[in-house]
């Protein structure tokens, strides 16, 4: 699996965790130390480059391609360039698949002055179409993406097309399929929405939706109406969305657990409330909260801003305390002991696909069938990495740092003291 806009590795780790290889291209030099650390092989490169000049040197038994290209200028907690925008990159979509020059495309996408990372969710369409019309290479055998809802009408221009099989496509069909994906009723404790594309080449075998194996999280908790199922313990066929307490009591008590949750406890029960960086309907005085039996809220690269307290007379007292990169990245369902290494760790966890929802999305979309209890059992544990394996990928994602993207690896130096 190639995996583009790479992060720490979401993607990355619920593939190794189904028994899938993959690589990454990523461009931030933080990231691609987790990933090192993490035993992930990566190119710390920018995308289109890879694509533009170094296409050669992705392997050419890659099958899959995925990813999930920044969602910063989509992202309802954004100024919304690309929501804004979504009608005309639309139309960039098509002229990409009719044949269009695509110097032309990027001019024009320039001249529009929207943000450049809009311009990066036709990433993985370049990707595709690179792939079949560059002589022994075959088509991608399946196609995996990812992004926030608002991105959802771009999936399904891409579904459109690539079941039509026009254009540069040059008679290639896939059969296509895009959703909107709930992250707490696959097993994820906390509430995120997800736009999530799969495409698979006819004669793959159908697509079909990520059967849920939990019930949804109602955010409003009954307000207004009566209490809906998802309040309650159970329900046919699916299990209670998973809560912070669950999943980080599950985690402290692993083996070597890197989490210590003791801070949170009141007489043996982890039990605590979080009130949000964010404020609610668009109100910034309006802080959410959220109990300890209940998921998290989406985490985001700042989620090291939200407040926790173990009681409200803590609340009042304002002695509030933060969840660490760990128990954050517990919260993405990443391994306990994921080596997050590098700077911005919170940006590096808020950014990444949760590897449990990774995981329910790739198993379908590969093999047509959800992933094993043993495969989610052991996805909570990351093995332990040798040193030597990390010196060897940081030598072949960064090599002598000459193409890396620019001034990733500047290094800021203090001017030295004069001696007295």
């Amino acid at each position: 699996m190639l995996d583009l806009f790479a992060g720490p590795g979401g993607l990355d780790v619920a593939a190794h965790f189904l028994g899938f290889k993959s690589i990454g291209i990523e461009w931030d030099r933080s990231a691609c130390e987790t990933r090192y650390a993490a035993g992930l092989p990566t190119f710390h490169a920018d995308v289109s480059v890879m694509r533009e000049t170094r296409f050669h040197e992705i392997p050419a038994s890659v099958e899959v391609l995925a990813g999930g290209p920044p969602c910063q200028s989509f992202s309802v907690a954004g100024r919304g360039a690309g929501r804004a925008a979504l009608e005309t990159v639309k139309t960039f979509i098509h002229r990409l698949v009719s044949g269009e020059d695509e110097s032309q495309i990027d001019e024009d996408l320039h001249a529009l002055g929207v943000d450049p990372r809009t311009a990066l969710v036709l990433e993985p369409l370049r990707w595709l179409l690179k792939a079949i019309e560059t002589e022994g290479r075959d088509p991608y055998r399946v196609i995996v993406l990812e992004q926030v809802p608002a991105v959802l009408p771009l999936w399904e221009v891409y579904a459109q097309l690539l079941r039509s099989g026009e254009g540069r496509l040059r008679g290639v069909k896939y059969e296509a399929d895009c959703w909107e994906l709930k992250t707490e009723q696959y097993g994820v404790p906390q509430t995120r929405t997800r736009a999530v594309l799969v495409a698979r080449l006819v004669g793959s075998g159908p697509v079909e939706r990520p059967e849920a194996t939990h019930l949804p999280f109602d955010v409003r908790r009954g307000k207004g109406k009566a209490a809906q199922a998802s309040m309650l313990p159970g329900g046919p066929g699916k299990r209670r969305w998973l809560s912070m307490a669950d999943a980080l009591d599950t985690a402290s008590g692993l083996e070597g657990s890197s989490i210590d949750i003791s801070r949170l406890r009141t007489k043996g029960r982890t039990k605590f409330f979080v009130v949000s960086n964010y404020g609610s309907n668009g109100d910034p005085k309006k802080r959410g909260r959220r109990l300890s039996s209940e998921p998290a809220f989406t985490v985001t690269s700042k989620i090291s801003r939200n407040k926790v307290y173990k009681s409200t007379t803590d609340y009042e007292a304002a002695r509030s305390d933060r969840f660490t990169i760990a128990e954050s990245g517990v919260l993405q369902t990443f391994p306990h002991n994921f080596p997050w290494s590098g700077k911005d760790q919170a940006q590096q966890v808020g950014n990444a696909v949760p590897p449990r929802l990774g995981m329910h999305v790739l198993s379908r979309a590969l093999r047509g069938n959800a992933p094993s209890s043993n495969e989610l059992a052991r996805s909570v544990t990351w093995p332990t990495v040798p040193g030597g394996t990390v010196d060897e990928l940081r030598t072949i994602g960064c090599g002598d740092q000459s193409r890396c993207p620019q001034q990733s690896h500047k290094v800021t130096r203090t001017p030295r003291r004069s001696a007295p």
